[in-house]
């Protein structure tokens, strides 16, 4: 099974489907890519809903095996894939347990003020969302909060990786990819928010080099992104 090609339906602007594939991409596995546009609304229909009744991306078929939730799917194809190097999931149990620590915490904190804020900045028209201005103070607050943590606690001055690790883990990209969703923002936005968090910045610049040319071509329609006229096609002017 480990031999056969995973598809993998998801969008390029999803920063968990990012994750996925430039994990696959680092560790060899082959992969068929299925877009779900997400500004199309795509993972809405009842087409997608077949595939998945939660109706969210990203979603993997591997043989007759389908999985979704993005943490769940790195965890699969760190175990399954025998060539994976252990740093990525590792077998010592301590260090596993640490993962799972984080991958959690990511979801529950990191994650909601991240997407809560963009869905309610920028990004709510082009995901069928109605913007609502406090609950991006609320968000942003949640946010800048989850990056102290991930600044103070969770990156270690003894390592470039996040938990202290000397290799990066599969919690290191998908918080990076979490992260990254930010460029849709312009220079000085996205200073007012990370500028603070040296150690952090730092961390990125870490992964982006372990990683390269890998990230950089998952992160491609990110990096070239025209902030004007994405603010025009999502209906919002700039500041």
């Amino acid at each position: 099974m480990a031999g056969e090609v995973v598809k993998i339906y998801g969008d390029r602007k999803s920063q968990p489907t990012r994750a996925i594939m430039l994990f696959s991409k680092l560790n060899g596995i082959d992969f068929e890519e299925i877009t779900v546009e997400l500004f199309n609304q795509e993972h809405l229909t009842p087409e997608f809903a077949e595939i998945n009744p939660v109706k969210e991306i990203p979603v993997i078929f591997h043989g007759n095996f389908k999985l979704f939730e993005s943490h769940a799917i790195l965890i699969y194809l760190a175990s399954v894939f025998h060539d994976v190097a252990d740093h990525w999931y590792p077998t010592d149990v301590k260090k596993r347990a640490l993962v799972h620590s984080l991958l959690d915490w990511h979801h529950s904190h990191l994650r909601r003020g991240a997407m809560g804020y963009l869905l309610n900045t920028i990004l709510g028209p082009a995901r069928g969302v109605t913007m609502n201005p406090q609950e991006a103070i609320e968000c942003e607050k949640i946010f800048k909060s989850a990056l102290s943590n991930l600044e103070n606690y969770w990156i270690k001055d003894t390592s470039k990786f996040l938990l202290g690790f000397d290799q990066p883990s599969i919690a290191d990209l998908s918080v990076v990819c979490e992260l990254m969703q930010f460029e849709v923002l312009d220079e000085e936005e996205k200073n007012k928010i990370f500028g603070a968090y040296k150690k952090v910045q730092l961390w990125i610049e870490n992964i982006k080099e372990a990683t390269r040319p890998h990230f950089d071509q998952v992160h491609e329609h990110l990096l070239l992104v025209d902030r004007p006229r994405f603010r025009e096609a999502v209906g919002r002017s700039p500041n």
